[in-house]
């Protein structure tokens, strides 16, 4: 019986514009480039990493 991945919803809510280049890239690396555009990532320690680069560009929600 195999364990159900969590997962989190990451939408972009701020601009990378104006940011340091490793926020630009992080946002990058999460898959993000517009805002109001999410992504389902698996739920890791290097994507919860990356998501305290830019928490304050960012919204997670948790994906039943």
């Amino acid at each position: 019986m195999s364990e159900a991945k969590k997962q989190v919803k990451v939408t972009q809510i701020g601009s990378p514009i104006g940011r340091p280049d490793y926020q630009r890239q992080t946002l990058i690396g999460l898959g993000l480039n517009k805002r109001h555009r999410s992504r389902v990532l698996e739920d890791t320690p290097s994507v919860r990493g990356m998501i305290a680069k830019v928490a304050h560009l960012v919204v997670v929600e948790e994906v039943a």
